[in-house]
């Protein structure tokens, strides 16, 4: 396994910019919906949030995530991406979120994906998320799931 460098970065950078466009392509075909509408890069900009890129050894962007505060005590992640290919770089980013999360006195972080995007699910209930009700704009959208990760 090579090294994966995570870096707090800014995601209105260019190369910020295009993961986050792979991503929503990515979605785009998974899904139908690109997930751009539910996000906006000063969200996750400011002391309580974070986007963090992971790099490989060589410097190249491999990945990126970020958090947003949602309520208080709750962050919510945004833009969680892996590049193909890749191995680690999803676990790694959100390891990294969940543990700045925590630093910042979030009790808990919530995410919504889609129930046809099974890989994603299967990827956050891995990694101790459950199921909880949706919240916010997602109450009431039967193409939507949540998930919860309490911190200790």
């Amino acid at each position: 396994m090579h090294p994966i460098h995570l870096i707090e970065e800014d995601p209105g950078a260019p190369e910020s910019a295009l993961l986050m466009a792979e991503l929503s392509t990515a979605l785009e075909a998974i899904t139908g919906d690109s997930g751009r509408a539910s996000f906006d890069v000063d969200d996750v900009r400011g002391p309580l949030a974070c986007f963090v890129v992971a790099r490989g050894g060589d410097g190249a962007a491999l990945g990126c995530g970020a958090f947003r505060p949602l309520e208080p005590g709750v962050a919510e992640i945004k833009r969680m991406y892996a590049r193909h290919g890749t191995q680690g770089v999803g676990s790694a980013v959100l390891r990294y979120l969940e543990d700045e999360a925590q630093a910042l006195g979030y009790q808990a972080i919530w995410l919504e994906t889609r129930l046809v995007n099974r890989r994603a699910m299967a990827f956050y209930e891995a990694r101790g998320y459950a199921r909880i009700a949706n919240y916010g704009k997602y109450i009431g959208n039967p193409l939507a799931v949540c998930f919860e990760k309490q911190l200790s």
